[in-house]
């Protein structure tokens, strides 16, 4: 049945209701060389909104604070109805070793700048952006928790940290009372699908909704790459297609699971960025990718995620396409001799 940004789901091990996709407003702003000018982030804004959208993504330096700012106007005559995510971590001034991090000086002068920008008194969710690898465990979820008591954030979540350094640190929430973490953010597409190796089954067993970023892979899923752009010197093109190139994300491997979503997508009457955003869904310990648009033309696109439908076979060739290996333990644990060393012939339901 599909589905639409009003048919709300659990974000994690919380209460809160969020819309099946969220908006990433990494694009309203044009301080980084792209993205929307305030009347277009304008209406992407109300258009999401309009659909029924509640879950509002951001960070407090996006677009050099502007993604912030902009969403303080745009959410005036809607902020207690709307779920307001943004991050702290990232350097908010050059040359201030103290301005970015997961320490507490950090978090809590991030939150007051947040508050500031987006015009509001409290966050519904709040993650920590980048993990860095200095902070200890307690200073982070001690500073988080305090914020919660003050009441100028409602939820806590982590983005981009390894999987043990998360399960750390819910584990030491629940044992101290802590605000516990409701949600996780990766990069999750099926040209990326490295988190199904830890973070996402991590996520499911600790109840941290998954909550994907760049799930067209930063724009390679969406039909618009060819065998021709492996080899391109064109300094014409596209900043974005640059900066994937730049990254080595243009291989044969990947313009070929592009390849088989475009077919799949002309079976099914969508676009291949609905093909690859509708993938994401599949999983069930994903509440909500993360979509980014600059015109109003590619936020409906992407809306028209939530109306396909996959038969059995078509996701079979998206998994066969884009399979990963797990790597050990994961294969070792999967393979037939450790089920004929741990089970042998026996019959073994499991249901969970």
């Amino acid at each position: 049945m599909p589905l639409t940004l009003d048919t709300y789901r659990l974000l994690g091990r919380s209460g809160l209701w969020v819309s099946p996709l969220a908006l990433g407003t990494a694009t309203f702003g044009t301080e980084w060389g792209w993205g929307a000018e305030k009347d277009e982030a304008r209406k992407l804004f109300d258009t999401y909104v309009e659909h029924g959208g509640n879950f509002i993504d951001t960070a407090s330096t996006y677009t050099d604070g502007s993604s912030e700012r902009l969403l303080g106007e745009f959410t005036r005559e809607h902020r207690e109805s709307l779920v307001l995510a943004t991050k702290y971590s990232t350097l908010r001034r050059p040359g201030d070793p103290n301005s970015g991090g997961s320490h507490r000086k950090s978090m809590f002068a991030s939150v007051e700048a947040s508050l500031r920008q987006l015009n509001t008194g409290y966050l519904d969710l709040l993650y920590l952006h980048v993990w860095d690898f200095t902070t200890p465990v307690d200073e982070i979820l001690r500073g988080l928790d305090d914020l919660v008591r003050q009441g100028k954030v409602l939820y806590v979540a982590m983005s981009n940290a390894p999987a043990w350094e998360i399960s750390h640190l819910q584990a030491v929430a629940d044992l101290r009372g802590w605000s516990p973490l409701v949600g996780l953010q990766v990069e999750y597409n099926l040209i990326n699908r490295a988190a199904e190796r830890d973070l996402i089954p991590m996520a499911r067993a600790m109840g941290l909704g998954v909550t994907p970023y760049s799930p067209l892979a930063g724009g390679l899923l969406t039909g618009k790459y060819s065998r021709s752009d492996l080899t391109s010197t064109d300094t014409s093109e596209s900043a974005r297609k640059s900066f994937n190139a730049g990254l080595g994300m243009i291989t044969e491997r990947n313009l070929g699971i592009a390849d088989v979503v475009r077919e799949i997508a002309t079976e099914l009457g969508h676009t291949p960025a609905q093909v690859g955003l509708a993938w994401t869904l599949q999983n069930p310990a994903v509440t909500a990718p993360i979509i980014g648009a600059r015109t109003i033309e590619q936020l409906e696109g992407n809306l028209g995620a939530l109306d396909v439908e996959f038969t059995a076979d078509q996701l079979a060739r998206l998994d066969t396409a884009s399979a990963i290996e797990l790597g050990y333990p994961h294969d070792l644990l999967a393979g037939d001799h450790i089920r004929a060393v741990t089970k042998g012939g026996l019959k073994i339901e499991t249901r969970r």
